[in-house]
């Protein structure tokens, strides 16, 4: 039998949750997140918009997406280990007012400076509520149903991306600018209500002291976080600069916002498609195939400018994340004890977040150089190397155990 293959076993309590499954849990997180990821989805197309209009350059705007890696980064060290040690709603409702502050600072249309400055906060407040929401759900569940209970969080947050996406354009040409920041603000206000009907949680169990690190290489789950370094180097690399690129070709604010929502939109049923498949055929398949489809989805965007094959990109994104993400997730709760899986994907989102950092960087300086389908195919290969990286990984571990 393949060893990715679930066994339908309880993982235990974590933090020591009261007989409930991963369902009880599901409704309030999932319709809580999808009006914050409105907000956020909505924000990020909203504020590249805003920067391209205030004259910022290409380094600018893609270092908008360097500072919301780099607050994944940050937040993960700190959320994770907090989701451990201590009741996680109070968190919640704390990440949520943090992410309306973040926003809320915009109103007033700053300089890019503040603007980033409200992004890396965002950011890391975002985190927070992902992290101990799938904590919450991956330690409640049984194997053989944790990547199908993890998908129905991770799909609502994939729907109101994928709103806010859309929405963006149309609020934009309503309300400009600063109307669009306000709408941004009060959506979180929404989705803090449903935090109410959380159960209550008992004191939590204290975890083991092992570093995330050494927990990592004796589960076998390095190569799984360095080769996601380097996916979100392509992925947000490429990301990045997405946006201005249309912009540059003509696609107007309306249909950017429609275009990135394939991505999301796409998101919303692969996820919980991928979940399913990856409770029936493993783990390991599913993530390997997003790692392919990371390599594949940049250079799409080579082919055209025309907005079909920009919608067809934003699509192989969509796929991408969906089965690499819902399989790593999946395959990070089998493997790690219950009382350190908030710490885990912690770790998962720090490596995100990394590779989040370098690759808009890295895109925003090669893209004078090279252009932006350069980029786009730099950007593919980058993320070939972490597919040829758990590859190699794999039949290695075949050939030990032969």
């Amino acid at each position: 039998m393949d060893r990715d293959k679930v066994a339908g076993t309880v993982t235990g309590p974590l933090g020591g949750l009261p007989q409930r499954t991963g369902r009880h849990y599901a409704f309030p997180l999932a319709t809580a997140s999808i009006f914050l990821s409105i907000a956020n989805g909505g924000i990020g197309v909203i504020l590249k918009l805003f920067l391209q209009d205030q004259g910022a350059t290409p380094l600018v705007i893609g270092a908008v997406s360097s500072v919301n890696a780099a607050g994944v980064l940050l937040g993960s060290l700190i959320w994770g280990h907090c989701s451990d040690r201590s009741a996680r709603r109070p968190i919640l409702f704390i990440t949520v007012l943090g992410t309306m502050a973040a926003i809320g600072t915009l109103i007033s249309l700053p300089l890019a400076t503040i603007a980033l400055g409200s992004s890396f906060v965002r950011a890391f407040m975002r985190l927070g509520f992902s992290t101990v929401t799938m904590a919450i759900i991956s330690g409640a569940s049984v194997s053989a149903r944790r990547g199908k209970n993890l998908s129905y969080v991770t799909s609502a947050q994939s729907m109101g991306f994928a709103i806010g996406s859309i929405a963006a354009g149309f609020v934009l040409e309503q309300l400009g600018y600063r109307g669009g920041f306000v709408v941004m603000t009060c959506l979180p206000v929404i989705g803090l209500l449903f935090l109410f009907a959380l159960p209550r949680e008992p004191a939590p169990v204290v975890p083991s002291r092992r570093s995330p690190w050494k927990l990592a290489l004796s589960s076998g789950l390095a190569d799984l976080y360095l080769s996601t370094i380097l996916r979100q180097m392509a992925i947000i690399g490429a990301f990045s600069l997405l946006v201005v690129y249309m912009a540059e070709n003509g696609i107007s604010a309306r249909y950017i916002g429609i275009v990135t929502a394939f991505n999301t939109g796409t998101q919303v049923l692969a996820l919980i498609l991928f979940g399913r498949l990856a409770d029936r055929l493993g783990r390991r398949r599913i993530f390997m195939l997003g790692f392919a489809l990371s390599a594949i989805a940049p250079c799409i965007f080579v082919l055209s400018t025309h907005i079909v094959v920009m919608m067809l990109g934003y699509t192989a994104f969509g796929m991408s994340f969906s089965s690499l993400y819902i399989g790593s997730t999946a395959h990070i709760g089998d493997r790690i004890p219950a009382d350190r899986q908030g710490s885990m994907l912690g770790l998962y989102e720090t490596c995100r977040g990394a590779g989040g950092v370098l690759g808009p960087l890295v895109a925003g300086a090669i893209t004078p150089l090279v252009g932006f389908r350069g980029m786009f195919v730099t950007m593919g290969s980058i993320a070939a190397l972490g597919f040829l990286l758990m590859a190699f990984r794999q039949v290695i571990a075949r050939r030990r155990r032969n």
